[in-house]
């Protein structure tokens, strides 16, 4: 399945919503320049979606979104 989102970086909470037909919106603690960040994109869809996360592979990276296969 393959899940369009976006990021927000740098918020106070750390949540996702979703908007229909795959696509989600990611709320993340750390700054986009913080190397933990990809960490915790990764992480909050894995937990989202159910599955570990060497299951999540990015396919494109779309300006500010991202595609990815789950």
């Amino acid at each position: 399945m393959q899940v369009t989102v976006k990021i927000k970086y740098g918020t106070s909470k750390q949540a996702i919503e979703s908007f229909g037909n795959n696509r989600y919106l990611v709320y993340l603690l750390t700054k986009k320049d913080d190397p933990l960040a990809w960490q915790e994109l990764i992480a909050v869809l894995a937990k989202q979606f159910g599955v570990p996360s060497n299951k999540i592979e990015m396919r494109r990276d779309i300006g500010d979104s991202k595609v990815f296969e789950v």
